[in-house]
């Protein structure tokens, strides 16, 4: 193909949407080195301090949709310190300067200002789309920059964030020329809105197609939104408390009738009973359904909802649904491809909501659920090995259970042959989380059979080093692997060094690594960054493993072609 001209080069690379597969035509010859790297259009960072922002830009500098990650995933529980870094400051700054076609921009678990938006929002003529994941630093001020100067906007999409809120303004920032918006979410944001002005931005807005309402959006401004909206496909509603009048109830039924189009329903903020006859029009057309912030209804007004979505294929709920609403879900939703059971604030000691009762009855009836996410109080290696059976298709398997090492209910016995049963029978497991009393034997199976395994997740887990190092030498797919509170040590981190040069990140907390691990670690490989983390005095008493060395309380290791990061604060030694 190198005779080929360059335009039918091209032309070819553009059937290969996969980042993998651009990369390895990339490496052929410097001909399709310069035609992939000039006709890129959508460049991936896993970890924003793998690569330096600048190198990036020089390489790809007619990108128009750029995804940066920051911080570690265990971020998300709180295991990382606040101020670690993940800044996005440098990523805009460098495309701002080289990529001045940028449409749009993807970040999550970076810090975000407001400066920065405003940046952004001046920077990039044609930018059409701003998705920001568990970011956080930036406030509705920083909104209100890109509502007034992205004239092209499609998509502002807020997902988890922590903004600070500091009024109403920002909505009433898009100008009335603004007319492009397909997608809205500020569902994060905890302040009022602007009601009058949201409803006239639905209102000039003829293709929205998602639109997620934060808490403070009243039950009659939904259903005036939703009148001037029958063709969403996706709503996130706002507060739906009792506080209002039958007429309220009765005006939202007939608004929720015209949306022919909905197929994914979310929100239910502070949700009465009363609400959930309302939702029944529109619930035989779903397909998805999140009711992981509905902490008031109970598990009877849950189940009369589910029995009218035949149609579910993802459902987020509380563990409030209890078992018996499970098998509900079971009897109802035979098309179900991804659950996600989140722990509810409340619990009371013995009493568990959700058990393995309720996720086999789920395996019965869902055959084709392929992606797991179950947060519960125990679990038997009976139930792993049924649900394995049944549900071979998993892709992504996460079972959290709360109290940590806890056995089989039953038996009293470690976990082993349950998850081991998970990862002989699924096959084309890529993610993977663990939890309960396990031993090494968890790991060996693993290493044996997991081998389209791409991040694992561990906690409180594991015997000796050996577990780990039978991960290391069998997941030959491995590319995130993430540990806390597990006695793996200095043997485990060195077993297999070369691995790390396939990986994208290795995290570990509250382990048994010593620094002078980490050391060897980073002599070793120089490709790798090698970061410690002790945010307590190091003046202080510090724990000791058996050999008397003082333990690393946090390490992050990961690849890198940017060297040493510059942005660490104190309480990071990088190696």
């Amino acid at each position: 193909m190198t005779y080929f001209p360059e335009e039918v080069v091209e032309h070819i690379f553009s059937f290969l949407p996969a980042q993998c597969d651009r990369n390895t035509v990339s490496l052929v010859c410097k001909v399709w080195y310069e035609v992939e790297r000039l006709s890129r259009r959508n460049v991936f960072v896993g970890n924003c301090y793998a690569v330096r922002p600048e190198r990036v830009v020089l390489r790809f500098p007619n990108v128009r949709a750029l995804t940066v990650k920051g911080k570690p995933h265990f971020a998300d529980f709180n295991l990382v310190p606040p101020d670690w870094g993940g800044y996005a400051g440098p990523w805009i700054e460098a495309a701002a300067r080289g990529c001045v076609g940028l449409e749009e921009l993807r970040m999550k678990r970076m810090v975000v200002s407001d400066e920065t938006l405003e940046l952004l929002a001046k920077s990039f003529p044609r930018f059409r789309a701003l998705i920001l994941v568990s970011c956080e630093g930036f406030s509705t001020d920083g909104l209100a920059a890109i509502a007034s100067h992205c004239k092209l906007l499609r998509e502002l999409d807020l997902q988890e964030n922590e903004v600070d809120d500091r009024g109403p303004r920002w909505l009433s920032c898009f100008p009335d020329s603004c007319t492009s918006l397909a997608s809205l979410n500020f569902a994060c944001i905890k302040g009022e809105v602007n009601a009058g002005a949201l409803e006239r931005l639905v209102a000039r807005s003829p293709n929205l197609r998602s639109l997620r309402l934060n808490r403070s959006v009243s039950v009659d401004t939904l259903s005036k939104i939703l009148m001037r909206t029958p063709n969403l496909e996706d709503l996130g509603t706002g507060n739906l408390t009792e506080d209002f009048q039958t007429e309220s109830y009765q005006r939202l039924t007939v608004a929720l009738e015209k949306c022919k189009m909905l197929k994914s329903l979310s929100g239910f903020w502070d949700a009465s009973p009363f609400c959930v006859p309302c939702i029944y029009p529109v619930c035989a057309q779903l397909t998805g359904l999140n009711l992981s912030y509905a902490p008031t209804l109970e598990s009877s007004d849950l189940t009369k909802m589910i029995r009218h979505c035949v149609k579910l294929q993802r459902l987020w709920v509380l563990d409030c649904i209890a078992d018996k609403g499970l098998q509900v879900v079971a009897s109802t939703c035979k098309d179900l491809q991804e659950l996600r059971v989140f722990p509810s604030e409340f619990y009371i000691a013995g009493y568990s909501p959700v058990t393995e009762e309720g996720l086999v009855a789920i395996s019965v009836g869902c055959p084709k659920l392929s992606s797991l996410l179950y947060f519960c109080h125990q679990m038997t290696n009976a139930a792993l090995i049924t649900i394995a059976k049944n549900c071979p298709n998993f892709t992504r398997f996460r079972l959290c259970i709360l109290e940590p090492g806890k056995p089989d209910a039953m038996t009293n016995q470690p976990l082993d042959e349950g998850f081991g049963a998970i990862v002989r029978e699924c096959e084309g497991l890529r993610r993977l989380s663990i939890s309960g009393l396990l031993t090494d034997q968890v790991f060996m199976h693993i290493g044996r059979h997991a081998k389209q395994l791409e991040m694992l997740s561990i906690a409180f887990a594991g015997d000796s080093d050996a577990g780990m190092m039978h991960v290391m030498e069998g997941c030959k797919n491995l590319r995130k692997l993430e540990i806390r509170d597990s006695p793996f040590g200095d043997a485990a981190l060195l077993g297999n060094v070369a691995k790390y040069e396939t990986m994208r990140s290795l995290w570990m907390s509250s382990c048994t690594v010593t620094e002078k691990g980490c050391q060897v670690l980073a002599s070793k490989m120089p490709m790798l960054n090698v970061e410690v983390i002790n945010e307590v005095d190091e003046s202080s008493e510090m724990d000791e493993n058996h050999g008397g060395l003082p333990k690393v309380h946090k390490l992050y290791v990961y690849r890198t072609t940017a060297g040493a990061r510059d942005d660490a604060p104190d309480f990071v030694k990088i190696l």
